[in-house]
Formats: structure tokens, sequence, C-alpha cells
């Protein structure tokens, strides 16, 4: 999916939400553990419900390969079904990898040959030769981590050099160097509110992958007042805020309420660039 392919999907659907399947069998609903796959069915009934409301997926690959062969072919199955049926859904392989050249090529080949998905994150932190592999695909994206929700991303990402540069200012500058604003994203988290101006100020084109709204506490007007540019420029994540709002026989119905009030408040920020 090319970006024009994805901002018209933004502006028809009025949504930039992107909804993570971060999908744990500690906290799934108690009857699907009776399903022969009670991963991908868990996944199913959560993108059939949200789908009307969002525009992204993004399965984070931890929760699947933690249950080793079982739960990748519960990954492949989920996006062969998003794929299949939902085929104007952007599809994010949160897996955050990121090696020396070699062998992020295999990785490279992993998800954009074999999975066949639209996107990528990775670690940018071994530099050029380790994210230059993935960006040899036509129609596929790198997303970058930038500036990260986690409270530990203040250990490394806002250190500065000599000039006062911070290491996440530093990423985003080089990194426009291999790849463009139509085949790179940036990983922020919500939670840096007002920083996405400093984000901005290095890169201003480049859409943003965005975490932490929900149940994280990030602000989704804040992120929009600070990070959204003319074409929205924005894929806002929720996980758990979504697929565990209820944990009853109910939980998908729950779950498409929750993605649909984050689409409206999506619509109305939408508006204000019209």
């Amino acid at each position: 999916m090319n970006r024009q392919q994805l901002v018209e999907q933004i502006f028809a659907k009025k949504s930039f939400l992107c909804v993570g399947l971060d999908t744990d069998l500690k906290k799934v609903p108690a009857h699907i553990l009776k399903e022969e796959d009670p991963i991908f069915a868990f996944n199913k009934q959560i993108i059939d419900a949200t789908a009307p409301y969002c525009v992204s997926y993004k399965p984070n690959l931890a929760f699947y390969e933690a249950f080793g062969v079982k739960g990748l072919i519960s990954f492949e199955k989920t996006v062969s079904y998003l794929k299949e049926n939902y085929p104007h859904h952007f599809i994010i392989a949160d897996a955050k990898r990121g090696d020396i050249g070699n062998t992020s090529a295999m990785y490279a080949r992993t998800f954009f040959e074999e999975y066949d998905v639209d996107s990528l994150t990775v670690a940018p932190y071994m530099g050029e030769d380790s994210v230059s592999p993935f960006l040899t695909y036509e129609g596929k994206w790198v997303i970058l981590l930038a500036l990260t929700s986690n409270k530990g991303s203040h250990d490394f990402q806002l250190t500065e050099d000599k000039e006062g540069q911070r290491l996440f200012e530093k990423v985003l500058e080089k990194s426009q160097q291999w790849g463009t604003s139509e085949n790179m994203m940036y990983v922020v988290g919500a939670t840096q509110g007002k920083m996405f101006e400093d984000i901005r100020r290095v890169a201003p084109n480049h859409f943003l992958l965005v975490p932490g709204v929900g149940a994280q506490g990030g602000s989704l007007q804040e992120v929009c007042k600070y990070g959204m540019i003319k074409d929205c420029g924005l894929l806002v994540n929720s996980s758990r805020g979504i697929i565990y709002a209820s944990n009853g026989e109910d939980f998908a119905q729950v779950a498409a309420e929750k993605a649909k009030e984050l689409q409206e408040q999506m619509a109305v920020e939408l508006a204000k660039l019209v």
C-alpha cells in the first residue's frame, strides 16, 4: 500500500485508527479458550467488529512467538484473513527487528515476501546497513523507532550530544538519508505530548505510528494538535483499550464500541484539515 492509498482510506473512513492485536491468552474471554485456535478465533472476531472504524491492524509478534510454531500459525492465519477479507486495511507487523545487513535481509524476506505485510517496525540503532535491506521492497514500509512511550525511553532517546542534539532527533535526521516519506514512518509515543512539535521540526512530512492512546494515557487531541499534518500523517494505535474492553461474550461488540468512540474523535480532528 502506498502513501496515497493510505491517505485515501483515512479520509474515506474518517479514521486514522490502528487496532493493536496484542492477543494474550491470559486476558481473552474464557469461552475463547475452548476454540481450536483461540488466538485466531479472538483476532477474527475483533477484526470483524472493528474493521469499519479503523484503517490498520498491528499484530505484535511477541504475543504470537510466545507460543512457538502454533503462535506463528495464528499470526499467519490472522494476516491471511485480513488480506482476503479486508484488503484495504494497512497491516503492521510489530516485530522491532534490526540486525546486520544479511540478517536484516532475511527478516525483510520473512515479513515482506513470506507474510506479505505492508510494514514492519524496525530498531534503527545499528545504523544504515541494518535498515536498508527493508527499504528495497516497493510498496512496503519501514517504521523506525524514534521516541517511544515507555518510561525507559528517557534512558537513551533524550540524551544530548555536544551540540545539544538529542538522540531521537539524530535518528530522525540521519534516517531520512536512507528512506523517504513514501516508505518510512516513525514510532512516536502518544505520551510524549508536546514533543511532537520537536518531531515535526525534524520530520515534517513523515507518517507517525503513535502507540499509547488509551490504556497508556496518551491524549488523542494533544497528538493531533502537535503532530497532525495536511494529509493527517498519523496512525494512532490502541490495543488493550479496545481488544480487552470486555472479557465477556460481548467482547467483540464492546471492542467495536470503543473503536467507534475513537473513530468519532478522529473524524472531528480530520474535519479541521478540510
